[in-house]
This record gives structure tokens, C-alpha cells and sequence, in this order.
């Protein structure tokens, strides 16, 4: 039975490669290949079957609605995204069609079409790493998901040409979808907290989405996009990004799998994903340059080339319409990039650390708008990270601090809580030019909000090293991660849920026993 050998071996490798510090996605690679090398071994029929492309379809386009959900098309509009990837997929195609021409003989038409299929980053590794630390929302994740989306139109139309196809006339249905948002919103209200949440989020991404735009001649993966991006304006819709959150992870197994069970190359297969591979180092710089060139600070045009340093999975789409007979060295240079950017991408922020130095000198005098650094001005206590958590600690000390300060590396929620009256500024504490350019002469206390392990570790580290004397307190899930935030610098690290235990109990003892009033004194 296929199906129980895919979930065995993908649960192992996964188990194993996450007990290195890897993430799982690079076992379930493993997997695939593994798989691929037992049955050509024993003869066993493992190959990838409809039933598995199927499922990895499906986690695909959970994958972009969920994306979308997150996405505000204010912060694709802008000429870093614009720019930078129609530029970089310009001089990629430039540069590697003669070179493919003369290195591998090829005419020029499959010379081009392989080198459009080299210029895309992968989708779905970029987002699923970049969700995975939180990071869809901060300014470097809005500008590597905005070039992918950039990126994933123009595999679109390169796909339509070399098909020969064009979208049908129903496709103009397309521009009238914003008139349906007020009906999307309601059903989003009406939906409740529990199944039909998330049965909603699978009606919208397959069904609206998926089949939908794939009837009319688009897309299918752009039409889950799509209807993500519709709904995230609503305040709901984080909630339904949780919601479907174990169903997309478990489904995303299946894409993972499916290219590696896909077969072993051959040995010219096998040597044209190592060029491949060694041209990677090439297209980061190539995107590191570009955002540079748009003002962006050193840091964010690292983070944002560093997740878009790979290969895309719409390349091997545009390589089974256009040139089959390359389908499967595509396929092994796409995995081998996948490889190499995840666990790369899982250390970039300490990569940066080490790298900060020489990478500032390229930084331009002007900086983009979003990455200013700030002054704190007579701020007393500061808040880092205004999600829920953050937003409590804000709104219960507002009253008895006048000098309260939040900040949030998300430009968009920054003015939604400034919208609704709280100081709050936009600043990525991960970030380091941040740090450098930090003035907070008056702060005493700083509460670490911040939604990940790694942000609060930076943030602790770099008061101190700042010579930042006062409070530092924090919040986790887990013990082993309170131990670590307290020997970055932090005075204290408590864990969030003991903290919600106490927080409840004492609402008890309050109503037990009620502070005593004072009563107005009897006449004489």
C-alpha cells in the first residue's frame, strides 16, 4: 500500500532531519527520493500516483490562500517589488540564454524558455519558511512574497504562450471579484469558530479559487492567491489562516514528496543540477543588489534575496508545457535548491549578524520610507511586538504611563493601532541597522512581545549590548525557551500560559474577596 509507505517514511525523515535543526520539509524531500531509489532497487510500485498529486495540489493552494490572507496589495504596488523582479528576471534571461546556447548547444527557443524556468523563485518554500518564523508581515517578507507574486504572473503568461492558449472570455469575470468581497466578509462572520470555518477557507482556496480561475482558463494556484488576498482586510482573517493551518501543513507533505518520488536522474541530469546549484549563490546576489538599488537597507535586501535564493516549482509547470524531455533535470535542480536555501534561511538572521558589516557599505545614503530609523524621544516603557499580547500589556498600562511606546514590524498594523490611538511606529526589532540607529534615552522598562523565539533573543542581546540598564521582561510557550531568553539579557521570562492560569485565578480571587470600599462618614 503506497499511501502508509509515503506517511511512514516522510514521519521518519521529517523526525529526524527537524532533530539536526533542519526543517521537516527537507526530510519529506529526502523521503521522496528514498522512495524513488527503493523502488527502482526492489521493483516495488511506489511511484508518484494521482492520488498524491492530487493532495499536493491541494496543499499548494492552501498554501497561497493562506499567503494571501496575509497580504496587502499596497505593499506589492511599490517599486522595490515591481522593479526588482522584472528587472532580475530581465538580466537573468539575458545573461543565461547565450550562455545555455553556446554550453549546452541548445537552439535558442528551449536556451530561453530554460532560462525563464531558472529566473523563478519557489512560492512555496520561500512562504512556508518565511510563515514558519513569522516573518509573511515584516518588511522584508512583504517584498520577497511581492516578487514572488510578480514572479508567479509572468510564469502565467509564459505558460499561456507556449501553450498557445489564451485565458477564455470568461476570464473578464475576474476584474468584477472585488464587487463579491462584502459577500466574502459576511460568510466570513457568519462562519462561526469551528468547522465551517474551516470548511469555508476550502470552499474559497479549491473550489471558488482553485477550480474556479483553472474553468476560465487561469491559474488555479493564482486564483487561491487571489481569494486570500480578498479577505485579508477582514479582522478575522488571521483566524482563518490558524484554522486551516494542520490541514494545509499535513497536505504540503504531499508536494514535498511528489518531487522527490518523481525518479532518479541520470547522470546528466544529476550534473545539470549541480550547475544549477552553483549559479544560486548568483541569482541571491543578483536580487541583493536590486533591492539595494531601490533604497532598502542592507538587511532587508539580504532577507529578502536569501528567501527567494531557489528554484520554483512553477518552473518545472512552464518545463512540462514547453520542454518535457528537461522536466527531470528541472525537478532535480529545484530540489537540490530546496536543500540549500531552507536550512540557510532558517539560520539568516544570525547569518546576517556575522555578514552586517560588509553588507552595509553597499546601503544607499537614502533609505526606504519603511526602514527609518527612529527616535524614542521620553518614551518610559517600551512595548515590542503589538500582536495580541503586546496590545493587552499596551492597553492595561496606558492609563498609569502616559510615556508608552509599541512597536511592530508590520508597516500596516503599525497604522492600524495608530488609528486607533495607541503610539505605535513601525520598527523590526530583528533587524540590525535598527539597533544602530536606535535612540531611547528615557526608556526603563521593555516588554519582548515578539511572536518568535529568535526576534526575542535579537532584541534581548542588543539592549544589553547597547548598554541598556533597565527591565526586560518576555513571554513563551516553553521552558527551555524562557532559559534561553533570560541568558540573552532579559531580567525575567514567563511562560505564557502559567501566566494565563494566574491571570484567571486572581479574577476568582478578586470576586472572593472584593477590595473594601470607603465608606462616606455619618453626620454627627
Amino acid at each position: 500500500m503506497p499511501e502508509a509507505l509515503w506517511i511512514s517514511f516522510a514521519f521518519v525523515l521529517g523526525l529526524l532531519v527537524k532533530g539536526v535543526g533542519l526543517p521537516p520539509l527537507v526530510g519529506y524531500l529526502t523521503a521522496g527520493f528514498l522512495l524513488s531509489g527503493l523502488s527502482s532497487a526492489t521493483g516495488l510500485i511506489i511511484e508518484s500516483t494521482e492520488v498524491l498529486g492530487h493532495i499536493a495540489h491541494v496543499g499548494v493552494l492552501l498554501l497561497l490562500f493562506t499567503v494571501g490572507l496575509k497580504l496587502k496589495l499596497r505593499s506589492i504596488i511599490s517599486p522595490e517589488v515591481i522593479g526588482g523582479s522584472l528587472l532580475h528576471f530581465a538580466i537573468t534571461c539575458l545573461v543565461l540564454t547565450p550562455a545555455l546556447h553556446l554550453l549546452l548547444a541548445l537552439d535558442w527557443t528551449t536556451a530561453l524558455m530554460l532560462s525563464i524556468a531558472l529566473s523563478f523563485s519557489s512560492t512555496v518554500l520561500a512562504a512556508k519558511v518565511l510563515e514558519s518564523k513569522r516573518e509573511l508581515r515584516a518588511f522584508h517578507g512583504r517584498v520577497a512574497i511581492g516578487i514572488l507574486v510578480m514572479q508567479d504572473l509572468l510564469a502565467l503568461a509564459v505558460m499561456s504562450l507556449a501553450a498557445g492558449q489564451t485565458p477564455s472570455q470568461w476570464a473578464l469575470i475576474v476584474f468584477g471579484l472585488p464587487l463579491l468581497r462584502p459577500i466574502l466578509f459576511r460568510l466570513l462572520d457568519a462562519s462561526g469558530h469551528d468547522e465551517l470555518l474551516v470548511l469555508l477557507g476550502l470552499l474559497l482556496a479549491l473550489v471558488l479559487g482553485g477550480y474556479g480561475f483553472e474553468s476560465v482558463g487561469l491559474s488555479s494556484e493564482l486564483g487561491a492567491l487571489v481569494f486570500g488576498a480578498m479577505l485579508a482586510n477582514h479582522p478575522r482573517s488571521q483566524e482563518l489562516s490558524k484554522s486551516l493551518w494542520s490541514v494545509k501543513e499535513v497536505f504540503l507533505v504531499g508536494f514535498f514528496l511528489q518531487i522527490g518520488i518523481g525518479g532518479l536522474p541520470d547522470t546528466q541530469a544529476l550534473l545539470f543540477a549541480v550547475a544549477a546549484g552553483l549559479l544560486l549563490p548568483l541569482k541571491g546576489v543578483l536580487f541583493f543588489f536590486l533591492l539595494l538599488a531601490f533604497r532598502l537597507r542592507a538587511r532587508s535586501g539580504f532577507l529578502s534575496a536569501l528567501a527567494l535564493t531557489n528554484y520554483s516549482e512553477f518552473g518545472l509547470i512552464v518545463a512540462s508545457i514547453a520542454l518535457p524531455q528537461w522536466l527531470v533535470p528541472l525537478a532535480l535542480s529545484v530540489a537540490l535548491s530546496f536543500l540549500v536555501s531552507a536550512p540557510l534561511n532558517r539560520i539568516a538572521h544570525s547569518l546576517y549578524e556575522r555578514l552586517a558589516k560588509r553588507l552595509g557599505r553597499f546601503e544607499s545614503d537614502k533609505h526606504h520610507p519603511d526602514e527609518q530609523p527612529i527616535s524614542l524621544g521620553n518614551t518610559r516603557v517600551l512595548i515590542m511586538g503589538m500582536g495580541r499580547t503586546g496590545t493587552a500589556a499596551y492597553d492595561w498600562l496606558k492609563e498609569s504611563e502616559p510615556r508608552l511606546m509599541g512597536l511592530d514590524s508590520d508597516p500596516a498594523k503599525a497604522r492600524k493601532h495608530q488609528h486607533e490611538g495607541r503610539n505605535v511606529v513601525f520598527a523590526d526589532a530583528e533587524d540590525t541597522s535598527f539597533w544602530n540607529g536606535l535612540h531611547m534615552p528615557s526608556v526603563q522598562s521593555v516588554i519582548l512581545a515578539l511572536g518568535d523565539i529568535e526576534g526575542k533573543l535579537i532584541a534581548a542581546r542588543s539592549l544589553r549590548k547597547m548598554g541598556f540598564r533597565g527591565y526586560i521582561v518576555a513571554h513563551t510557550m516553553f521552558e527551555d525557551e524562557a532559559h534561553q531568553i533570560r541568558e540573552a539579557g532579559a531580567n525575567d521570562a514567563y511562560l505564557t500560559m502559567n501566566e494565563t492560569g494566574v491571570a484567571l485565578a486572581s479574577h476568582i480571587r478578586n470576586l472572593a474577596h472584593p477590595a473594601p470600599t470607603t465608606q462616606p462618614r455619618q453626620a454627627d
